[in-house]
């Protein structure tokens, strides 16, 4: 997901109040969970800005790429919603945690591994059974804060939540070009290693429930969750059709759009720059002051459009400064939408019944993880990148166009 997806600064659902009964949360506690956070997230994403040269590099085609790139999400669709059910059973979340992490050292381990698709494809996919933690992770870190805190909860974990990705997306590069591809995905190995060692420090509030009382949720129940919601199945939808674009583009194809341009494996890390800092203080302010001043629909329509826009730009950018620039607007063109779009989909979901709602939510949109990249990889084959991004950017036009039909006209502060 990926950056997804995930990033949200908006109010969100209050946490459980049976959690502020109890002793509040310690600044040692919140720092814990910052930390294997970010380490969870630098994880993830050490790798991405160097994983389509790579294959490039190993003789794999373009059909090829997109299927590895792509499979992140396959694991995801699988689990999501499944681990999001089991999670509200449990009554737990740190156990997802510390077995996410593990999986996320456990993936960099194999891309290492000699071959040419089958270790990398294996990696890939395990680094989506890594991200599909990223349920749990959001539902625990909600319950650190009470009901009036939601907003600054959310952008907290939000901005937590680029402060990972752009740490190992920066690295990515500045590690190929010192040491060789396999450089970046030993360095995540330890970085996995030191978010794992993290993650069992991390504290799990008690609910007042243990285990063996949770009643849990039956497979029918949890669908019907999601029958209830309208609203939740809309921004699901939007929500595959965003990360569509996204692993089209940044964490898809656009680094190998800047290689054909001539960028070394250290100016990538200057792409990575360009997209994710305006991505990281725009996905602040989206939910604070943008959406509530201009309405939650335009926003995120306005978002869509110009993503459309810059998406389509990127095949024709004749330098690596006007590449750069695409990136800049994208980067916030992406951020007005993907935190609303978070928000949303748990808005009107009781506390109880949170973590079923995000795994389906971020199980659909795992479907844009896997599709997108696929898609546009057999269009490049056929095409060239130029036709990749051109159904990226058809995508965008799309899913602003159902945006403007089927979310709420009157929603402009989302409370």
């Amino acid at each position: 997901m990926p950056i997804s997806r995930l990033n949200a600064s908006v109010p969100q659902p209050a946490a459980p109040a049976a959690v502020h009964d109890k002793a509040p949360i310690t600044r040692r506690q919140h720092a814990i969970f910052n930390i294997a956070t970010v380490l969870y997230w630098t994880t993830l994403y050490i790798y991405v800005p160097i994983l389509t040269p790579f294959l490039q590099d190993r003789g794999l085609s373009m059909g090829w790429i997109g299927l590895i790139v792509g499979s992140y999400g396959i694991t995801q669709l699988i689990i999501r919603f499944p681990l999001g059910i089991y999670s509200d059973r449990m009554r737990r979340r740190k156990p997802f945690l510390i077995a996410g992490l593990l999986a996320g050292l456990l993936s960099c381990g194999l891309f290492v591994l000699g071959g040419s698709w089958e270790a990398p494809l294996a990696g890939r996919l395990v680094a989506g059974i890594c991200a599909s933690s990223w349920v749990p992770f959001t539902v625990l870190y909600a319950s650190y804060f009470p009901p009036h805190e939601s907003t600054r909860a959310m952008g907290n974990l939000s901005f937590l939540t680029v402060i990972g990705q752009l740490a190992g997306m920066c690295a990515s590069g500045w590690l190929a070009d010192y040491g060789g591809w396999n450089t970046a995905f030993l360095v995540g190995m330890g970085i996995a290693a030191a978010g794992t060692i993290a993650s069992f420090a991390v504290h799990e509030p008690s609910t007042g429930t243990s285990v063996t009382e949770g009643q849990g949720m039956s497979m029918t129940q949890a669908w019907s969750v999601v029958r209830k919601s309208p609203l939740l199945i809309t921004v699901s939808i939007l929500a595959l059709l965003a990360h569509c674009i996204l692993f089209i583009t940044m964490f898809g194809f656009t680094p190998l759009q800047a290689v054909a341009l001539g960028a070394s494996e250290s100016q990538l890390t200057l792409l990575v720059v360009s997209f994710m800092v305006p991505h990281a203080l725009v996905s602040l302010w989206t939910g604070r002051w943008i959406a509530p001043r201009f309405g939650t629909r335009r926003v995120i329509v306005a978002g869509f459009l110009l993503s459309a826009v810059c998406t389509a730009a990127i095949p024709y950018s004749a330098t690596l400064p006007w590449l750069f620039a695409t990136q800049m607007l994208n980067g916030t063109a992406q951020a007005l939408y993907l935190p609303l779009l978070l928000g949303l989909a748990i808005r009107d979901t009781p506390t109880s019944e949170r973590a079923t709602a995000m795994g389906f939510y971020q199980s659909v949109y795992s479907i844009g993880m896997f599709a997108g990249p696929y898609l546009a990889g057999w269009l490049n084959g056929v095409g060239g990148l130029k036709a990749g991004f051109l159904f990226g950017a058809a995508i965008g036009v799309a899913a602003a166009a159902l945006t403007w039909i089927r979310t709420p006209r009157d929603d402009r502060k989302m409370e």
